[in-house]
């Protein structure tokens, strides 16, 4: 019954249709989708009336009893036609592969969901092979940087509320992929949507999520790009005064990515918007123009040696070959190899 690579949508999509498997192996670096799938499973499989007899929710740790979880899956429903057993932070169970032992023959009337996160089963453990002849297996791999703007949109759209670009850049950078902490986050903000308004504004992202869109990495990183000395500087100095919210050590690692994938685009086979977007992995149009007008502003060999000084100024402010150099210094200089 599992299938490769199926996708959370599809799952979803079968649930809906009442095509339900034995058992559910959900397993990844992603924690989102894990969660969401086991909750939909959760909330549409049984009614609530059923769910009060038959729907059992086991929270793992080091002294679950896999012998507990069997018991439990191997159970008749109660005036209904399926018991759900959900198996919540599986990765803590010890001896976990003997959960095999049951999935070799599977109770039909239970629908048994493990949730195993930040990582994957080992392709030779029993478990997977036997969960893979009868059930289904889902792998949430981590969410890559270049696809969250599709994923904000996406998630936004079916709350029937839009995003400006810029504060969807904005958002994905600030939160990052922590796809849980950023749904919470854009669930905050469409709360927070003043009546009748169904787009969210950089003003809104400043106000409640609490990034500056005047001075941010995104602006930092548009004034370099654009080598407006007296900007990056303005900038600087105000990241400087909030050092809490812009640790420097923060700063270049965005910095270093931002280079980094430059560097990758200067060795496109395709250079189209098409072949750019391919190659970085990027799912829209408008996330190119800062890479674009990069590869524009600096060439490749000058690239190359932005990201070896970024580098060194991350070593330096992590204390290796400091010297008598505050943070204020190690930015500063970086700052100004970057603009001359």
């Amino acid at each position: 019954m599992a299938k490769a690579n199926i996708t959370h949508k599809v799952i979803v999509e079968k649930i809906r249709r009442q095509e339900y498997a034995p058992i559910y192996l959900l397993m990844g670096e992603e924690a989102y989708y894990i969660d969401r799938l086991s909750d939909y499973i959760a909330d549409h499989v049984l009614t609530k009336d059923e769910q009060d007899f038959n729907q059992t929710i086991i929270y793992c740790t080091r002294e679950t009893a896999v012998a507990d979880v069997i018991n439990c899956a191997r159970r008749y429903p109660m005036m209904a036609k399926y018991q759900v057993v959900i198996v919540k932070e599986a990765q803590n169970l010890l001896k976990m592969d003997e959960l095999a032992v049951y999935a070799l023959n599977p109770l039909q009337t239970t629908i048994l969901v493990i949730c195993y996160k930040n990582g994957k089963l080992d392709g030779r453990k029993k478990l997977l092979s036997a969960v893979e002849k009868v059930g289904i297996v889902y792998e949430s791999p981590k969410v890559k940087e270049g696809m969250l703007p599709h994923f904000i949109t996406e998630y936004l759209q079916r709350k029937r509320v839009t995003i400006d670009e810029r504060a969807c850049q904005m958002m994905a950078e600030s939160v990052g992929a922590d796809l849980n902490r950023l749904a919470g986050e854009l669930d905050k903000l469409v709360l927070a949507l003043p009546t009748g308004q169904l787009r969210i504004s950089t003003d809104l992202v400043e106000q409640h999520v609490g990034v500056s869109k005047e001075f941010n990495i995104w602006e930092l990183r548009d004034a370099l790009i654009a080598k407006n000395v007296a900007k990056a500087n303005k900038i600087l100095h105000y990241m400087e005064q909030n050092a809490k919210t812009n640790p420097p050590v923060m700063t270049v690692a965005n910095l270093f990515n931002f280079f980094s994938t430059v560097m990758v685009a200067f060795y496109a086979p395709d250079c189209s918007e098409q072949g750019l977007l391919r190659h970085l992995e990027l799912q829209k149009a408008w996330q190119l123009n800062s890479y674009t007008a990069a590869m524009r502003n600096f060439s490749a060999l000058k690239t190359m040696q932005i990201i070896g000084k970024l580098r060194e100024a991350d070593a330096r402010l992590k204390g290796i070959e400091r010297g008598n150099l505050t943070d204020e210094d190690i930015m500063h200089e970086l700052i100004y190899f970057i603009l001359h």
